[in-house]
């Protein structure tokens, strides 16, 4: 593979001026180069900051493959949910300003809100929502397959969605629960989320290459392509649309802007001399609100969810982490707050875990840890296959295709229409349109089309049932914990 020994061999160091590398780091050039070139990737950036001071800063490879363009610390990249870290100190401004309490019901800021029953309403709070114990779920299905633009419409959909776990007793990522705590924000402050974040966290920052929309990032001139494997080969892929869950990971930044937010954190909250994080709430969202108990090692006792971060005891040393994974990247920022140490890693890689390999490296240099060969994980993105689809004819469906068409709706969801075209069913949803391919009787599943752009793989059940007059009037799609279940109209 010419082009990527090639693609690896690139290295481009802008050094901040005057940076010194500390001996520990002297090696890393050669070691990221090489996991490069283990992981296939395209490029990435990395940046360490320790006692007040950036250590390190530096682009690998290229932010564009196509046009070779070269990665450097200042090239902006998606860093999905590590936004939630970002939305989660807006509401700790807030709180800071007195215009709320984290231990406030959402139904206290958002007008005519209610979840699925009273008891949520009654004991679920902003602090619930930032440590993932809500019990609300992710309910992907929800804001994925049918989204919706405005995010106070988003969240009254949560009246009609069943938590997926205990109230306060559970650990369920929740990218609603963050759409939620944004939408509290914006409805305090009369502003957008958008807009709050630069406000009052990217500008005081000094996050001038930190960006909220794919728009604004790509009239910059040094943005990263985002790139996705699929059978041994690098594909380009488009951005992932975040609709109205923005909040829980639409940012876009650079190593070097993020650099001013570790050092921020890890100066409790302060940024050339100001204090642009309120140092209460850098202590309570680095410390454990939410354990995770399903597993039970020596490290795990101290493991589990801030506000925004995922806090864990690891060999000896408490850290406090947040990675991210959307359409064609994939990153991670890890700081250790009692050896002012933050490090952070942006590829252009989906579904890898080489951000986590660099900063376990740099991480066991800087601590004097023995070294430890990371798997080398990346998943294959989603492609349907085009080959046709055709009954199982042992297993035939109770009505002809044409009885299943018809628009079949579910409140929390939308629409699914069943059409038929050319003797094969397709589902239309609000951002995609599937082929149904048969599985056994009344059973099928979704197949993507050639048009299909999703970062998830989307082939998922689908059950149709009859009424007592053997009418087919529901059908059951098997995307999340408990099937949704949509009536026909």
């Amino acid at each position: 593979m010419k082009v990527i020994s090639a693609l690896t061999l690139l290295l481009s160091a802008q050094l901040c001026l005057g940076q010194q590398i500390p001996k520990e780091l002297k090696k890393t050039d050669a070691v990221i180069s090489n996991l490069i070139k283990k992981y296939r990737a395209a490029g990435l950036s990395v940046a360490v900051v320790k006692d007040n001071k950036v250590i390190y800063s530096k682009g690998f490879g290229y932010r564009d493959l196509e046009d070779k363009l070269p990665a450097n610390d200042s090239t902006v990249f998606h860093i999905a949910s590590m936004t939630k870290a970002f939305t989660g100190t807006l509401l700790g401004v807030l709180e800071s300003e007195g215009q709320l309490s984290l231990h406030d019901k959402p139904a206290l800021h958002v007008p005519n809100f209610q979840f699925y029953n009273e008891k949520m309403d009654n004991l679920i709070t902003i602090g619930d929502l930032l440590s993932h114990r809500s019990g609300i779920g992710n309910q992907g299905s929800s804001i994925v397959m049918f989204p919706e633009k405005d995010k106070l419409k988003t969240v009254q959909r949560l009246r009609y969605l069943k938590p997926e776990g205990e109230i306060k007793d559970s650990w369920i990522y929740s990218n609603l629960g963050y759409t939620l705590a944004g939408t509290i924000a914006e409805q305090i402050t009369n502003k957008s989320w958008d807009i709050n974040i630069k406000e009052r966290i990217l500008n005081p920052l000094h996050m001038n290459s930190s960006y909220t929309t794919t728009e604004e990032m790509e009239k910059t001139n040094n943005f990263s392509k985002g790139y996705a494997m699929h059978n041994g080969k690098i594909e380009n892929v488009p951005f992932e649309d975040y609709y109205s869950y923005t909040p829980a990971g639409a940012l876009k930044s650079s190593v070097k802007d993020l650099s001013n937010w570790m050092l921020a954190w890890l100066n409790n909250g302060v940024f050339n001399k100001n204090q642009v994080i309120p140092k209460k709430y850098v202590r309570e969202a680095t410390t454990l609100k939410n354990m995770k108990n399903d597993i039970y090692e020596k490290d795990a006792f101290l493991w589990g969810e801030g506000y925004g971060w995922r806090l864990r005891a690891w060999h000896g040393h408490y850290r406090v982490r947040h990675g991210g994974n959307t359409n064609g990247f994939s990153t991670l920022m890890d700081l250790y707050p009692f050896e002012n140490i933050g490090i952070v890693v942006l590829t252009n890689q989906k579904s890898s875990l080489l951000p986590y390999a660099i900063s376990d490296y740099i991480s066991r240099k800087l601590m004097e840890l023995p070294d430890f060969e990371f798997p080398v994980v990346v998943h294959d993105m989603y492609k349907a296959k085009t080959k046709a689809e055709t009954l199982n004819k042992e297993k035939m469906p109770s009505h002809s295709i044409e009885e299943f068409v018809g628009t079949y709706q579910a409140n929390g969801f939308g629409t699914i229409k069943i059409i038929k075209e050319n003797k094969t069913l397709f589902a239309v949803l609000p951002t995609f349109k599937f082929q149904l391919a048969h599985l056994n009787y009344n059973r099928f599943y979704l197949k993507g089309t050639e048009e299909f752009t999703g970062d998830f793989n989307p082939e998922f059940t689908i059950e149709f049932t009859n009424n007592h007059k053997g009418v087919i009037s529901q059908l059951k799609l098997y995307s999340q914990k408990e099937p949704i279940e949509f009536n026909r109209e």
